[in-house]
């Protein structure tokens, strides 16, 4: 057993999380590419006599709603995963991602059928919303299921990295639309691209998944006869209160630096500083970069020094290098490019949040737990984030700096608390991870 725990990862493990990680990249394209198309869709799929800031306010009010909806999808797949095996519910994660995806690409814009456009636009939205509730708890339980113990860290950090290659995908294929068409072209048809790419991603990610095999974990409880008797979220509220309180503060950081460093910023440096679209997703898709090699760093430092203070010092350089991002912006754009490239390295610092969520959980309930606490926190929080950022910065233009330093700074003490343990299972009140 303590050879298992301390095996260096072998060829299937690669093959594992090589598979899953594609296929959740491919996933997380479909959701977050509405982001980077944000600018385009508010003019076309709402009256052009609007302001702009409520334009850009039920913009991302519709992107949103894909995350309130989450909490919902992620519970019903997880409990399924907990009690008929982590492998469904990922393809059918993936069908209800494709075919959104695929209908957002030929939805009729608001100048054709009107107040119908923006409904059709958010129920698809909300279809996205409950995939990807089930799709990220699930693959994170997936992978650190398959790998040794002492190389869960790192496991999961490479998944967060696949995950991030989603995003960067987005982000090229969206470099690539607005360099080649002009803004007329990309108002007329360009926009629809991405999606209809993306619903064929899905069906590639889909067809990748018949090559996973089943969790050894969850195979050995099925054997033993160990699956959770009672209603697992029941399970999870009862006696694992703590590690949900803790699993939704480090979600809550983890949506504020993708919200906002990545997601929100290209349409904030366009809007904002008169940044050109095609400037600010070659900058952003640096940044992406840089993330997936921040999270795969910290997945390394924390099986080598533990969680807490990875987690301490990782918030800490986020908050440093976020605040100096924003503020450079403001007041020396020529550093845009390194700037957003160091900040996006520091926002690898999320590397460490499904490696505590992992540890957090039995394996009876842990698809539940890490679901439950990980889409409510990201509908309460990620979802209101654009909200609550757009309405900050009538106030300051360094609101998305001040949000996400708030956010830091919870994590930095999230950090020294955990830090402050011999093990992380004393903290959370559960069992061993495995």
């Amino acid at each position: 057993m303590d050879q298992h725990i301390a095996r260096r990862l072998n060829r299937q493990d690669y093959k594992t999380l090589s598979l899953a990680a594609l296929g959740g990249a491919l996933e997380f394209y479909d959701f977050i590419i509405f982001v980077f198309f944000a600018a385009v869709i508010g003019e076309l799929f709402f009256p052009a006599d609007i302001p702009e800031w409520l334009r850009q306010l039920q913009t991302f009010g519709i992107f949103a709603a894909g995350y309130l909806v989450r909490p919902l999808g992620g519970i019903v797949m997880a409990h399924f995963g907990d009690k008929i095996g982590r492998k469904k519910m990922f393809s059918l994660s993936i069908l209800l991602m494709a075919l959104p995806t695929l209908a957002i690409g030929m939805l009729p814009t608001y100048q054709s059928i009107g107040i119908a456009a923006p409904i059709l636009l958010l129920l698809m939205r909300m279809l996205q919303g409950a995939a990807i509730g089930g799709e990220v708890p699930g693959a994170w339980v997936f992978v650190a299921e398959h790998v040794p113990e002492k190389r869960i860290g790192f496991a999961c950090g490479t998944l967060t990295a696949g995950l991030t290659f989603g995003i960067l995908l987005g982000s090229l294929v969206a470099t690539l639309i607005n360099t080649s068409m002009t803004p007329q072209a990309i108002a007329e048809t360009g926009w629809r691209i991405p999606f209809f790419l993306g619903g064929i991603f899905g069906l590639l990610a889909m067809y990748l998944r018949r090559w996973l095999q089943e969790t050894p974990v969850f195979r050995e409880m099925q054997a033993r006869k160990k699956l959770s008797e009672a209603l697992p979220l029941k399970t999870v509220l009862a006696d694992h209160k703590r590690s949900v309180v803790v699993s939704m503060l480090l979600t809550w950081l983890l949506s504020a630096c993708i919200v906002v460093v990545i997601l929100m910023a290209p349409t904030l440096l366009q809007k904002q500083h008169g940044i050109a679209a095609a400037t600010a997703l070659q900058a952003n898709s640096l940044a992406t970069v840089m993330l997936i090699v921040g999270c795969m760093l910290a997945g390394l430092l924390v099986d080598r020094f533990g969680a807490g203070k990875t987690l301490a010092i990782g918030s800490l350089l986020l908050a440093i290098c976020s605040w100096g991002f924003f503020h450079s912006v403001a007041t020396t754009p020529e550093y845009l490019f390194i700037a957003y490239a160091i900040t996006g390295l520091s926002v690898g610092v999320v590397g460490v949040v499904p490696f505590v969520m992992v540890r957090a959980f039995p394996a009876e309930v842990r698809f539940t737990g890490i679901s439950f606490s990980y889409n409510l926190s990201y509908a309460i929080f990620g979802g209101l984030t654009p909200i609550s950022v757009t309405l900050m910065m009538k106030l300051t233009p360094m609101a998305p700096a001040w949000y996400v330093l708030t956010l830091a700074v919870i994590g930095l003490l999230l950090g020294l608390w955990l830090a402050g343990e011999r093990r992380q299972q004393s903290v959370l009140g559960t069992v061993s991870a495995r």
